[in-house]
Parts: C-alpha cells; structure tokens; sequence
C-alpha cells in the first residue's frame, strides 16, 4: 500500500452551529493521508503518473473557502468525496479539527475513512 500524507495543513473557514460561527473565519487543522491510485510513479518517475499535492491543496483551499455546511462531520466527508472523486484515489483518511473550540482543549474534531 502507498500512500501520500498532507498534515498539519491550516486553512480558514466558517464552520460550527452556532450563530457566531457563521460569520467568524476560524483556522481549522487538516491531516489526509491518501492511497496512491497506482504504483506507476514509482516505476516511471513521471509526474504525470503522481498524484499532484499542489493541486490537492489548492483544492481543499477552494472547498473551506466555499462550503456552507455548519458540522465539521459533513466538511470531512466533502474532503473525502473529493479526493476519491476529482483526483482518483482508492482510499483516503480524513482528521479535521477545531483548534482551542472549548477551554482547556488543544483540538476537537472528527476522523474519517472512505473508500471507492
């Protein structure tokens, strides 16, 4: 199994049921660790055969930016969709967390793993 890893990736969104929520940019915490569609990059050393982490990235920057869903369980599963749907993974795990949500707590988020 191989796999690709983007963590500790910071992006800004609004999220959270309650009414301040919605209209306060808040940084979440995102970890993806991502199965590898094929074993062909490490034969060919070709990017076109890889997965493109830049454009992962850019991805996922685009969805928090633009998202309208206010639980932090269906904003993993749009990740999720999207990098088994649009970039052809197999698999993909999916952490999102809060940062300092409630006191005394560093992270409050969800996990997920999905797979075609």
């Amino acid at each position: 199994m191989n796999t690709i890893f983007i963590h500790d990736l910071r992006v800004e969104t609004t999220i959270g049921v309650y009414r301040w929520e919605a209209k306060l940019p808040q940084t979440i915490r995102l970890d993806l660790d991502i199965g590898m569609p094929s074993d062909k990059p490490f034969v060919t050393g070709d990017f076109a055969d890889a997965l493109d982490y830049a454009a992962i990235v850019r991805r996922i920057r685009a969805y928090a930016a633009g998202h309208s869903y206010p639980l932090l369980e269906r904003f993993a599963q749009g990740l999720a969709d999207i990098v088994l749907d649009e970039f052809g993974a197999p698999w993909v795990k999916v952490r999102v967390a809060k940062l300092a949500a409630l006191p005394g707590v560093k992270e409050i988020g969800i996990a997920i793993e999905r797979q075609r």
